[in-house]
């Protein structure tokens, strides 16, 4: 699957980036805000965007709906440290394909994941 990665912590998006490509994916693009995520979506055309929930500028669920509303199709997994029934029903309402709960295992992102390949 063709992936972009989008997290305000470079750390994280190098960790999703060497787990991605250890499954044989190819990563297209990272982006470190919500800017950049949507410029980047609409240039790289990925199958697949991981998206931080909590980043400076627009908020994760700010760049789910703008995405959903260029591409309604697209594939969005949110990435949160946020455990919250109320956040986790609007994400879903608002279009997120799955959520991840930080901190993940290997195992819990590998199935998320696959479910989605």
């Amino acid at each position: 699957m063709k992936v972009l990665i989008v997290d305000d912590n470079a750390m994280t998006r190098t960790m999703i980036k060497d787990i991605l490509e250890e499954m044989h994916h190819e990563v297209l693009g990272e982006a470190e805000n919500g800017d950049e995520a949507i410029k980047a979506y609409k240039e790289l055309s990925p199958e697949l965007v991981l998206l931080d929930m909590i980043m400076p500028g627009k908020t994760g669920l700010e760049v789910l709906e703008i995405l959903r509303a260029i591409d309604p199709k697209a594939k969005v997994v949110m990435v949160t440290a946020v455990q919250q029934d109320e956040i986790s029903k609007k994400l879903f309402e608002k279009g997120a394909t799955a959520i991840l709960f930080k901190p993940f295992s290997y195992g819990e992102f590998e199935e998320v994941i696959k479910q989605l390949a």
